[in-house]
């Protein structure tokens, strides 16, 4: 897959615990420009994502035929409210637009969904290509943070392949008497148990070299999603959460990632 020819950006982002109008990160394919039969499939597509997201929090489809055709995913994250997942694959639907007007391949990611949409058939496939979000702070004690980052993700990989749980897999962990990690996971529907296992396992591997001993990371690939805070991120928010309090976090895009 041809992806990514220039990806490469570095800003700082600040932490939300709502969903906002603004995506964590997109893709423009620049190499996949649309022709006017393109561009009307992919708005004709846009409403099929949308209301099917919005219905079963998870849609795969197309629009049109031939060389023309555009195939599109759209979902939410398993944790999220019918209203915060309308709302969310709804404004998806609009931004990719705006910020990919010319291209036949682009996607677009928020905290709360995902969607994508290209002319070639992916469905199924494993897709790492995607982006770091990472936090610029440094945990405290790296060793004791680590295994108990490892252990977390162990067991809600687990959980995410089991076919009950559609590719979600969410928990926490203390670190210490007044830190408490969380974790969350999720891959695309349209991915296999063993193809979502492998893409969880992609992005966790990449860690110790991009995520290393930072108090907070996101992985966006395109066929899957890893997130890990100290603070409660995740629903229903732990009421009782004792952590520290990191919402203001600052965090950087740091690396493009090649499928």
């Amino acid at each position: 897959m041809n992806l990514l020819s220039s990806f490469l950006l570095i800003l700082s982002l600040s932490i939300l615990t709502a969903e906002s109008a603004d995506p964590a990160a997109n893709f423009c394919n620049d190499d996949s420009k649309t022709n006017g039969s393109i561009s009307r499939n992919i708005d004709a597509l846009l409403p099929k994502l949308v209301s099917g997201t919005i219905q079963n929090g998870f849609i795969a489809t197309s629009y049109g035929g031939g060389k023309e055709q555009v195939y599109g995913l759209a979902q939410c994250r398993g944790d999220v409210s019918s209203s915060d997942c309308s709302s969310c694959i709804q404004d998806a639907a609009k931004e990719i637009r705006n910020l990919c007007p010319n291209q036949a391949d682009a996607r677009i990611w928020y905290d709360y969904c995902f969607l994508r949409y290209t002319t070639r058939k992916f469905f199924g496939e494993v897709d790492t290509s995607g982006v770091f979000l990472i936090n610029v702070q440094n945990v405290t004690d790296p060793d004791v943070f680590n295994k108990k980052l490892a252990s977390l993700m162990d067991q809600i990989n687990s959980e995410a392949v089991k076919p009950a749980n559609k590719g979600l897999g969410k928990g926490k962990t203390d670190v210490s008497e007044f830190i408490r990690l969380y974790a969350l996971v999720q891959c695309t529907r349209d991915l296999s148990q063993i193809n979502c296992a492998q893409c969880l396992a992609i992005a966790i591997s990449n860690f110790p070299t991009v995520c290393g001993n930072k108090r907070g990371c996101r992985v966006l690939f395109s066929s899957c999603y890893v997130r890990y805070e100290l603070y409660p991120f995740f629903f229903p928010l732990d009421s009782q959460d004792q952590s520290l309090n990191f919402t203001d976090d600052k965090y950087e895009r740091v690396m493009a990632l090649k499928h």
